[in-house]
This record gives structure tokens, sequence and C-alpha cells, in this order.
């Protein structure tokens, strides 16, 4: 079975909303004014991209991701990467997705989550999609959590995990990259 992987970036204080600066967030670009890149988070990056052959986004994520990835094309094997895996965005208002390989999972989204899951191939890889990742995990079908703490406290914003919806994780692995990044990997805990 296919395992969906949750890579997200996320402020100290547990932020997510806008780290690229596309969405209009009055803080947005976080990601990049606070932690720069390192050859260490960006071998992480090419890894977690290379070991996944699906792409697993919200709407707004996706909306940005579509804008942006289309016009770097032959920049480099991460770009060509980006563009070429299929795509499933979860939306109840997107009546088209016209970044190609893409389709719309519209409906019974874990049903169609587990039906990836069930599917040869390699990781579902999700970037951001704070909103889907808590529907994901409340019906357990999240494998894997890869925060990317920015060294940043932000104070407002969005957060990544909803209020009153409990789920237990249990930390798999940690790292401090060259740039100041702590990646954390978490994944679901077993109920006692």
């Amino acid at each position: 079975m296919r395992k969906v992987v949750a890579s997200i970036f996320v402020t100290v204080d547990g932020v997510v909303e806008d780290p690229g600066g596309a969405e209009g967030f009055d803080l947005g670009g976080w990601s990049f004014k606070y932690g720069g890149r390192s050859d260490d988070d960006l071998k992480h990056a090419g890894d977690l991209l290379s070991g996944s052959d699906t792409l697993l986004l919200g709407r707004k994520t996706y909306q940005g991701f579509a804008q942006a990835w289309p016009s770097m094309k032959g920049s480099n094997w991460y770009a060509d990467r980006m563009n070429s895996l299929p795509k499933y965005v979860v939306s109840s208002t997107l009546d088209k997705a016209e970044w190609n390989n893409s389709t719309i999972i519209k409906g019974d989204v874990a049903k169609e989550v587990a039906n990836l899951k069930e599917q040869p191939g390699q990781d579902i890889l999700m970037f951001g999609s704070a909103e889907l990742v808590n529907g994901l995990l409340r019906h357990g079908l999240i494998d894997e959590i890869r925060l990317l703490v920015h060294p940043v406290v932000l104070g407002r914003g969005k957060r990544l995990f909803a209020e009153g919806s409990p789920v237990g994780l249990a930390a798999a692995e940690a790292k401090v990259f060259g740039s100041g990044i702590i990646l954390i990997v978490l994944k679901p805990a077993a109920a006692k």
C-alpha cells in the first residue's frame, strides 16, 4: 500500500498561512524571509519528490502551484517533475484543473484517497493544504507528516491543526538543517 506523506512549512508557533507570499497574507513569504535554503534541506526536498509519483493538494495550494510551476518547466529536474506528476486537487468549487495531469476530487474525499493509496506506485505527496491534512488525519489516511519548522514566530495567522480534533502522533525523526529549518517527522500513534 502506498503512503500519504504531508510536507508542511510551519512557523515555530504553528502558522502555515502563505509561506511563499502568493496568498496576500500581510506576513506572507515568511519561508523565504526567515531561514534560507541549504544543501541539506534542498537534498531533503529532492529526495521527497523523487520518492513520490503523485501529488495530492488542497484547492488553495493547487492554485498557487498551478500559477508558479508551469512557468518553470525546463529550468531544472525538480520543476519538470512537479509539472509531470499526476495531481489530485480536492475542491468543491473548482470546475476545471488546467495544470497538466490534474484531476479534481469532489464528493467523498476519504474514499477517493483510500482508493489512491491502494494503487501501485510510490508515495502520494502533499504540500501544505492544512484543511485537507486535518480531514485526512481524522480518517487515518495520512501515514507521515513532515513538518519543516522555520525559525520564526509570526504571532498570528492560520494554524496547521484544527481545534477540537485530537490525533495522537509519534515522533519518528528530527533533524536540523544548515539553514536553521528543523525537520520533524511524525507518524500516527497507535491508540492506547
